[in-house]
């Protein structure tokens, strides 16, 4: 999948999607919960990558967490600025994420690396392992399945991944899973969230 061509594609629906999703109310009680207790065991800052409307930054950075909110896509940047003007956020890749190494305490990878081809999503794991200093944790939001294997996602090609093949790429990327789990909610998809530490 070329470069551009996820951020063009949700550029080219970008308000459709701020409607259905740019408001934390939008977000099911069970994942409000566990990103808020995680967030709570995070010291220094972190980074929200494919944060796109900025419901996740705003709504942890309102519970006192250090959070800036990247995307690649304008449209959801600017979007992100104007209904959240308190809150940081900024163009950029979950592969190139422009700080220092060793310089944040959390990456939220919500969902963010769904349309990412699996041959190609180390590195993105790797950039997250660069960046986050040694016991900096991740949180990675990921729609589950049996297999991995695409789909039709309604915005572009996404995948779905099996928790221990995904859990193996994370660690692969020098972190220590602490801990994994799926469900499956009325209406969606079956998703599945992976907490890890990065390694000493």
């Amino acid at each position: 999948m070329a470069e551009d061509e996820v951020p063009a594609a949700y550029g080219a629906r970008a308000a459709e999607y701020v409607e259905l999703f740019g408001s934390i109310d939008a977000a099911a009680e069970a994942d409000r919960d566990a990103l808020l207790a995680w967030s709570r065991t995070v010291t220094g800052p972190v980074i929200d990558v494919g944060c796109g409307p900025g419901q996740w930054t705003a709504f942890l950075g309102s519970h006192g967490l250090d959070i800036e909110g990247i995307d690649p896509t304008p449209a959801f940047v600017a979007a992100a600025r104007q209904h959240y003007p308190a809150h940081r956020f900024r163009l950029g890749r979950a592969e190139a994420l422009d700080v220092e190494d060793g310089a944040l305490g959390g990456i939220l990878s919500w969902f963010s690396l769904i349309h990412t081809e699996p041959a190609s999503i180390g590195l993105a794991l790797g950039e997250f392992a660069r960046v986050l200093r040694p016991g900096g944790a991740l949180a990675l939001g990921f729609f589950e399945g049996p297999r991995l294997e695409p789909f039709p996602h309604a915005v572009t090609t996404a995948y779905y991944w099996p928790i221990a093949e995904l859990a193996a790429r994370v660690e692969r990327a020098g972190f220590t899973i602490t801990d994994a789990s799926a469900r499956t909610d009325p209406g969606v998809r079956r998703q599945g969230i992976i907490f890890a530490e990065r390694m000493y």
